[in-house]
């Protein structure tokens, strides 16, 4: 599975720990996230993951265009919906894309934790329809 992780600025050490307590998952499946999220995950799990640029200076855009093309298969997006800032990654556009492409997305940690069990059960067989 192609799974991509995306953490507003207040979450991305929660997006860490997250990683770190599900590594053993993530570990076999192919991992992507934009830059600066992408580098604080590899720092603390030694996870290989490919990076988009930074979501301000267009990873947004090179995750959403990778969505558009089915080149996503699951959507973590620990998301601040307190503090919204206008250099942070919109969640709004790429859930949107989520729902038209059919691909699951977990916008908090409840969500997220429930996607990868879904995941290491196995209950994500019906995405290889899509690819």
């Amino acid at each position: 599975m192609r799974i991509a992780l995306i953490a507003h600025d207040d979450k991305k050490m929660l997006m860490q720990n997250f990683c770190i307590a599900y590594r053993a998952i993530l570990s076999r499946n192919d991992l992507y996230a934009t830059g600066t999220t992408g580098r604080l995950i590899e720092e603390v799990t030694n996870l290989n993951l490919h990076k988009y640029l930074t979501g301000h200076l267009g990873g947004e855009q090179q995750m959403a265009a990778a969505i558009e093309q089915n080149g996503i298969d699951l959507l973590i997006f620990l998301r601040d919906p307190v503090n919204n800032r206008t250099h942070e990654v919109d969640a709004a556009h790429l859930v949107r894309l989520c729902d038209m492409h059919n691909i699951p997305v977990a916008t908090n940690l409840a969500s997220a934790e429930l996607l990868l069990k879904s995941l290491d059960r196995g209950d994500f067989a019906w995405r290889e329809i899509y690819q």
